[in-house]
């Protein structure tokens, strides 16, 4: 089981300017909705978006701390127009 914010923490080390939003899907710490926000993302397709964020938990998600993580990822620009 891992907290929302060591979560937030994993991701801000290695994405220094995200913007983080968690969301506990069940209540019980493994499975979580993250929205990532960063400058990291521009000009990189929403796999490699990904990719980053997932290489950021990846030894929480490899010791099944973290048994299920959904994804959105954006960039300030396009949040921004996603309203």
């Amino acid at each position: 089981m891992v907290s929302p914010s060591q979560v937030e923490s994993m991701i801000k080390a290695a994405i220094p300017d995200a913007e983080v939003e968690i969301q506990d899907l069940t209540g019980g710490g493994d499975h979580y909705q993250v929205t990532v926000i960063s400058s990291q993302f521009e000009g990189k397709g929403l796999v490699q978006q990904h990719q980053l964020v997932y290489r950021a938990v990846q030894q929480a998600m490899s010791s099944e701390a973290i048994h299920a993580l959904s994804l959105r990822t954006f960039t300030p620009q396009s949040r921004a127009q996603a309203g």
